[in-house]
């Protein structure tokens, strides 16, 4: 695990956006360390390092996001990177994920800002008049660095169980001798560190004087996200792939955490967005009813429309031209929205529906329309995307949009009404807790247009399948069923729709299993993949580094 101290630019082709110059820093390396410590925005620059590794999935996968290696969706392009997650060919050697090196690096900037750069006085401004809000702002940098690392932390020990931990700078000859630290020591770090920093880390950046930002600041951490992350991290931890024992105090401490997270956004005057599209358009950060909802999300700016020409249907005319048909939604998606759910048109096109703010010719799927099989990239499934993807894109013509601006969502209050159904339902004393899953999970489907659960319809069946619907595209899907062990169940059978044009004008529509001819690939699942393979070129370099069980 040889990780080199050197500071990203800002100014790469996708890398977090803050809210104008107060947050502009530019880029050091670790040799101007004495540098760095004479001027607050410079170590500033160190933060800006950390926010660069945050995750995001606009298409990691060669185009592909994980969805396709889920059943949430099918990527239109065979042969892609995506596969390797069901076809066999994952393993320590292809390891399909830059999440080890980048959790890394961003713990090492952590590490070396609250090790090297906290705790700094800049005395020599201290007659400058900004100097009491600058500090006032650098003071909380050591509560962001020390979430970031606790959120790195998770996204390991997620991802790979056990994990090497250190909470010092190191050199790479030190850190590649540790060994594995377990899951469990790991999940305690995140939730004592959440406890220890959720007063202190700041709750509004409005609160800054003249470093005040203009807008709600939900691409740097507050004390919403420590919440968050402890509640997301605390129903980890008490799933079965963590918890075979089901231990039921850690359900106990789930259902709280996350009621926690529920009653300090209330707090705020928060609630879930009335536009539940808009939480993932272009601009979110900004929309006064998104950030009704958002709590984190890594800001991003893209130099380029990748992501909308990778998944704009084919065989589009006009502006939309030249679309690759990418992620396309599965039929098992599809079938599990219920009639009258808003969230359906938001996250799927189907055949017959207009392509948002581009024309209004009906999109053709079926065999030999305009959009679909057999024209090249056309969607396997009979459907197309359209979460997050910015429909007014011009990605043809004379006036192609040069770059989208787009939020990651990471954490966001939606999420927190389904874990605690989810983390209550687990419970076999549920006394104390006043909100039942019914409740929580009611304030969901209410926003997307649905009716009441009653509480003996409120079961764990549905409140997975809420959540299925819920976050589709969000990065969820993947790890959901991987905690709850049941990648048997969800991932080995994905349907499409086979869509014929009658010659009366209706249509006949068959559902077809992965590999059944319509769709590439049949999808194989084996009970190790629950967990990642730690890759073999860090085992190479690290004597004392063992392999996940089954890799």
């Amino acid at each position: 695990m040889k990780i080199k101290y050197y500071f990203l630019s800002a100014l790469a082709a996708c890398v977090l956006v803050s809210c104008g110059d107060k947050m502009d820093y530019k880029e050091f390396k670790i040799d101007d360390a004495e540098y760095m410590k004479k001027k607050f925005e410079r170590a500033g620059g160190l933060v800006t390092s950390m926010y660069s590794r945050l995750d995001s999935d606009f298409g990691n996968y060669s185009n592909a996001m994980l969805s396709s290696a889920t059943d949430e969706s099918v990527f239109s392009t065979a042969g892609n990177a995506v596969e390797s997650f069901y076809n066999g060919a994952w393993g320590p050697t292809n390891a399909n994920s830059s999440i080890w090196t980048s959790c890394y690096q961003g713990i090492n900037y952590c590490n070396l800002f609250l090790n090297e750069f906290n705790n700094l006085t800049f005395d020599e401004y201290k007659m400058d008049l900004d100097y009491k809000a600058e500090i006032h702002q650098y003071n909380n940098f050591q509560f962001e660095a020390r979430f970031l690392r606790a959120y790195f932390y998770f996204l390991l020990v997620r991802q790979y169980g056990d994990v090497p931990f250190f909470t010092s700078s190191l050199d790479a000859a030190t850190t590649n001798t540790l060994p594995r630290t377990s899951a469990e020591d790991i999940f305690k770090f995140i939730d004592d560190e959440c406890v220890a920093i959720k007063d202190t880390i700041i709750k509004d950046y409005t609160d800054l004087g003249k470093m005040a930002l203009t807008v709600s600041e939900n691409g740097r951490a507050n004390n919403l996200a420590v919440l968050a992350l402890r509640a997301r991290a605390a129903l980890y931890h008490a799933s079965p792939l963590f918890n075979p024992d089901n231990n039921q105090e850690l359900w106990k401490k789930a259902a709280q955490a996350n009621l926690d997270v529920i009653n300090a956004c209330k707090s705020r005057g928060m609630a879930l967005s009335t536009d539940y599209a808009g939480l993932f358009l272009e601009g979110s950060y900004k929309d006064s009813k998104a950030l009704k909802e958002l709590i984190f999300g890594n800001r991003l700016y893209s130099l380029n429309i990748n992501f909308e020409t990778n998944n704009f249907p084919v065989g589009m005319s006009g502006a939309g031209a030249g679309g690759k048909g990418g992620n396309c939604p599965s039929y098992n998606l599809y079938e599990a929205y219920e009639a009258g759910d808003v969230r359906l048109a938001a996250t799927i096109a189907k055949n017959g529906d207009a392509w948002p703010n581009v024309n209004t010719q009906e999109l053709q799927t079926y065999r030999g329309g305009a959009n679909g099989l057999p024209t090249a990239n056309a969607t396997p499934t009979g459907f197309y995307l359209k979460k997050y993807v910015n429909g007014g894109t011009q990605i043809s013509g004379s006036s192609v949009s040069t770059r989208n601006d787009r939020t990651w969502v990471i954490f966001r209050l939606a999420e927190f009404y389904l874990n605690y159904a989810e983390a209550y339902l687990n419970l076999t004393d549920k006394s104390g807790f006043t909100m039942t899953a019914a409740n929580a999970i009611n304030t969901v489907r209410n926003r997307a247009g649905l009716g009441n659960l009653s509480d003996g319809e409120a079961t764990l069946d549905a409140c997975k399948k809420e959540r299925f619907v819920e976050f589709a595209f969000e990065g969820q899907r993947f790890f959901d069923v991987r905690r709850w062990k049941e990648g048997s169940k969800y991932f080995q059978n994905i349907y499409g729709l086979e869509i014929t044009k009658n010659a009366d004008g209706s249509f006949t529509e068959t559902k077809k299993l992965v590999g059944a001819g319509l769709l590439p690939n049949a999808r194989d699942w084996q009970e190790k993949m629950n967990l990642f393979p730690i890759p073999q070129s860090e085992i190479m370099k690290n004597p004392n580094l063992t392999q996940n069980p089954g890799w």
